[in-house]
């Protein structure tokens, strides 16, 4: 593992110190989590940002789509556990 040096204000630096103690955690220890959690939701953002963005290019170039009421009933009648009708795609660019 690489070593980094890293500068917190006084302040922040309290501010952990208060945090971690009397949990058994090390204040390296918990910059770490919270460095893996912050580079995990980036990740996951980066990832749900570029699945919307292909889904619009394809709806785009398909011009079919879902209309919100239609999902909406579709999952309230699921979560509800009653039968849900198909949802079918329409035409949307004339």
């Amino acid at each position: 593992m690489s070593a980094t040096t890293i500068k917190l204000s006084a302040e922040l630096r309290q501010r952990v110190a208060r945090l971690v103690q009397g949990t058994g955690k090390s204040m390296h220890a918990f910059m770490l989590e919270a460095i893996e959690q912050q580079t995990s939701l980036a990740e996951r953002r980066k990832s749900f940002v570029a699945e919307a963005l292909a889904a619009r290019k394809e709806a785009n170039a398909s011009g079919r789509g879902y209309l919100l009421e239609d999902v909406r009933e579709h999952y309230t009648a699921q979560a509800a556990g009653r039968p849900a009708r198909k949802l079918r795609a329409k035409r949307w660019r004339k």
